[in-house]
C-alpha cells in the first residue's frame, strides 16, 4: 500500500517570479484581473488560499491604458480628505494626465482581498509611467495575456 499524501505548502520557501506587463492599448479592467490573479498567486500550481502565494508585478507605460466605451468620459475618482466637506472627485482624464499609475494601482488594488493579506499582495505591485523601471536586476519576464484573460509565460 502507497502513501499518497496531499502535501500542504508552507509560507517559507516560496520561488517568487518577477513580472513586467506593458500596459500600451490593453483595457483596463483585463488588464488588472490579470495582474491580481498573478499577486494573488492564482496561477501557481501549489495555490492555497489562505497563503500569499504570488509573484511580483511590475506594469509600464501606465499612461497608455485603454477604457472601453464612454468611460473615460464618464468615470469619477472619489476621495476624502477626512474633513467636512472633504469629498474630493476627480474625472478620468485629469487623473490620467496628472497621476497615470494611481488609475492602475486602484484598479488593481480593489480585486485584492481586503485583509492583511490583500495589502501584502499589494506590495509586490509596481507602476510605472514610461517605459523605464528601476527593477532590471530582478530580470522580469514580459506577461502577455490574451483576449480570454488567461496569462501565458
Amino acid at each position: 500500500m502507497t502513501n499518497n499524501f496531499t502535501t500542504i505548502p508552507s509560507g517559507k520557501n516560496i520561488q517568487r517570479k518577477w513580472y513586467v506587463i506593458d500596459a500600451t492599448g490593453k483595457t483596463l479592467g483585463r488588464l488588472a484581473t490579470t495582474a491580481a490573479s498573478v499577486l494573488a498567486g492564482k496561477m501557481n500550481p501549489l495555490y492555497t488560499p489562505y497563503i500569499d502565494m504570488g509573484d511580483h508585478i511590475v506594469v509600464i507605460n501606465c499612461e497608455k491604458i485603454v477604457l472601453t466605451g464612454m468611460k473615460s468620459s464618464q468615470k469619477l475618482y472619489r476621495r476624502y480628505t477626512g474633513f467636512p466637506g472633504g469629498l474630493r472627485e476627480e474625472s478620468f482624464v485629469k487623473l490620467l494626465a496628472r497621476r497615470p499609475e494611481a488609475i492602475v494601482e486602484q484598479a488593481i488594488k480593489g480585486m485584492l482581498p481586503k485583509s492583511k493579506m490583500g495589502r501584502q499582495m499589494a506590495t509586490k505591485l509596481k507602476v510605472y509611467k514610461g517605459s523605464q523601471h528601476p527593477h532590471l536586476a530582478q530580470q522580469p519576464e514580459p506577461l502577455e495575456f490574451h483576449a480570454s484573460n488567461a496569462p501565458k509565460a
